[in-house]
């Protein structure tokens, strides 16, 4: 049996950008990818800390250290530039493996978005 089970986890950053005229997606300072185990083109859900919305969308690398947080697209409409959002990317994994894995979970500066 294969369960979901949390990866990775952008914890509180805050949105730098919002790109209505996009094709769609989360650009994300590469460091950060990085540090949560996200590539580009994997998909993440959104939350919202500002006003509840959560939704999916997929990753696109952003510039290293510039702590770009961008939201492109359709998704642009359910964020404000400053909103607090968390990133969330998920794994299939086997249930046995799933006991014992460890997700890379990433706390950076909320005002900045850069690792500490």
């Amino acid at each position: 049996m294969y369960i979901n089970v949390l990866k990775s986890k952008i914890h509180r950053v805050r949105v730098t950008q919002a790109d209505l005229n996009y094709i769609g997606s989360i650009t994300i300072d590469e460091d950060l990818m990085d540090a949560a185990n996200l590539i580009e083109g994997e998909r993440v859900q959104i939350v919202n800390i500002n006003n509840g919305e959560r939704f999916e969308t997929y990753v696109i690398k952003g510039e290293r250290q510039t702590g770009m947080i961008c939201l492109n697209g359709p998704a642009a409409r359910k964020v404000a530039i400053n909103d607090i959002i968390i990133i969330i990317g998920y794994a299939m994994l086997d249930f046995e493996e799933a006991k014992t894995f460890k997700p890379s979970l990433v706390f950076p500066n909320e005002q900045t978005n850069l690792l500490s």
